[in-house]
């Protein structure tokens, strides 16, 4: 397989090659890898200071002695430099110049094969002569066996099977950042270890995936290693090693263990993937257990193993129950919530029953989510930019009474007012009763936003009058957004609408 030629070449130049070699056994060379070292004039690869090329070594059996070598040494790898334009600066000049060179022997009509372990657009280093060479010279690029290829054979066990996804990461990354990517992911690969390796080590441990984790060291070279990432030693640890996440399809689930179950109430956002947290799609695929309103449960996605309880809306109490039942028994349980799941929702009523005395010795987190009022003032501008209030509109769990009181409390304080639940099938004249309580307070003209199913297939965000606001077009799915007095609605350029309170309230 190779890459299109370039369009713009130097006439009666040579040919540039990028040769991926594979992991390090040189039997994984590809039979093209051989043909174009064969070929080549001029047989150049990457070292550090050294000298010492493992490219070279993979290589060296197919590099004659009138080969031309070009052995590009790096002026740093690890170490600090005083190149005034720091790291980055050094490397920079260090790749212009190995270009250079590469051009030279190019423009004389030489072969230059680049030599590169793995595959040569793989974090290779190659790709850094090729962004520089290869819009003038003629250029194919020879695709190698990976490291992850490699290290998943040598464990012997499937990276990815059906719908998985396979994430992978360099150990340079923040560890906050590798923490959120091992949560949130299905399968992964964590490549350029070394130094990085305990603070890898931690964002494994914090993702709630070490147990789960492999090692492998110089997969198919001399001095190979496997084993368990958590049994590794950081000061044994070099550059080429991997930590692999292996599927999850048919991997052993360890069994029930009383006492060490535990439930998360989690927030699926507001509609479906795009609105989750790392942490709540790491606590998902973790579950053994996902109990939910059947609606919210829909929004998880279905993982091999993993046993569903899905239930009616109305049922919070003995959802709650069943799910530290669960965990009681050994059982990893997530209790699946819309938006977030403190704000009307699942934890208050898990949080009830947990702590009912039969219950206490479980241990219960909740973990946030995106609420419905924040994703519609998202979508309307910022009309939450200042103090707020939320209330709910049901009058099932508390008396209307309550609600009014609440209602004109805020009202009379200025509050931009987020109302969640405004109406449903049976409760049908909240919005209206609402809506003349607050004219009581506000201005006709103040804003309101009607947020429906947004992030979902029939989003619909529309900003009316307060005095407009029509009941009929309120529903179970929809949130509304009351501006304050200082609340603004203007239409911009584009022609459109947006909603916004300012942070600074005038003086009195």
């Amino acid at each position: 397989m190779t890459v299109p030629e370039q369009q713009h070449t130097t006439d009666g130049a040579g040919r540039l090659y990028g040769v991926g070699l594979g992991p390090g056994d040189p039997a994984l060379m590809t039979v093209r890898a051989v043909e174009v070292i064969g070929e080549a004039d001029v047989v150049a690869y990457h070292s550090a200071r050294h000298g010492r090329s493992i490219a070279r070594s993979i290589a060296e059996r197919y590099i004659r002695p009138d080969h031309i070598e070009e052995a590009l040494v790096y002026p740093v790898t690890t170490e600090t430099t005083d190149h005034p334009g720091g790291y980055r600066g050094a490397l920079d000049e260090f790749y212009a110049e190995a270009a250079a060179r590469l051009a030279a022997h190019l423009d004389a009509g030489r072969t230059v094969a680049v030599l590169a372990e793995g595959d040569p657009l793989f974090y290779g280093s190659y790709q850094h002569m090729h962004k520089r060479l290869a819009d003038r010279y003629a250029t194919e690029v020879v695709p190698g066996v990976t490291s992850v290829s490699a290290a998943a054979a040598r464990l012997g066990t499937p990276l990815v099977e059906a719908e998985e996804v396979l994430t992978i990461l360099p150990g340079t990354l923040p560890e906050e950042e590798l923490t959120a990517r091992l949560a949130a992911t299905d399968s992964a690969v964590v490549m350029k270890l070394g130094r990085t390796f305990p603070a890898v080590r931690r964002a494994f441990e914090a993702s709630g995936r070490l147990p789960e984790a492999r090692y492998v060291e110089r997969a198919t070279m001399a001095g190979e290693r496997t084993g368990e990432l958590a049994d590794t030693d950081p000061e044994s640890v070099p550059y080429f090693a991997v930590a692999v996440l292996p599927s999850r399809i048919d991997a052993p689930r360890p069994e029930p263990v009383p006492g060490r179950g535990e439930v998360v109430v989690v927030g699926t956002g507001p509609a479906g993937p795009l609105w989750l947290t790392p942490e709540t799609r790491g606590a998902l695929a973790a579950a053994d257990d996902v109990v939910g309103y059947t609606t919210y449960l829909d929004r998880v996605p279905v993982r091999p193993g993993q046993r569903r309880h899905g239930s009616d809306n109305k049922v919070e109490s003995e959802r709650a129950e069943f799910a530290l039942d669960l965990a009681r028994r050994g059982h990893r349980v997530a209790v699946v919530s819309g938006g977030d799941p403190g704000i009307f929702a699942m934890a208050t009523a898990v949080l009830e029953v947990a702590s009912q005395e039969a219950y206490t010795d479980i241990p219960v987190r909740v973990l946030p989510g995106v609420t419905a009022a924040n994703a519609a003032a998202a979508r309307a501008g910022a009309p939450l930019g200042h103090d707020y209030a939320t209330i709910s509109l049901s009058d099932r769990l508390k008396p209307w009474e309550v609600i009014a009181e609440r209602l004109r409390a805020a009202a009379s304080a200025d509050l931009v007012l987020a109302l969640y639940n405004p109406g449903s099938r049976s409760r049908t004249w909240q919005v209206g009763k609402a809506r003349d309580l607050l004219l009581e307070h506000r201005s006709p003209d103040t804003p309101v936003v009607l947020g429906r199913d947004v992030g979902g297939p029939t989003e619909s965000v529309r900003t009316v009058r307060l005095a407009d606001l029509d009941p009929v077009e309120v529903d179970m799915r929809t949130v509304l957004v009351v501006g304050s007095s200082q609340t603004r609605w203007v239409t911009r350029g584009d022609g459109r609408q947006i909603v916004w309170t300012p942070r600074r309230y005038p003086e009195a």
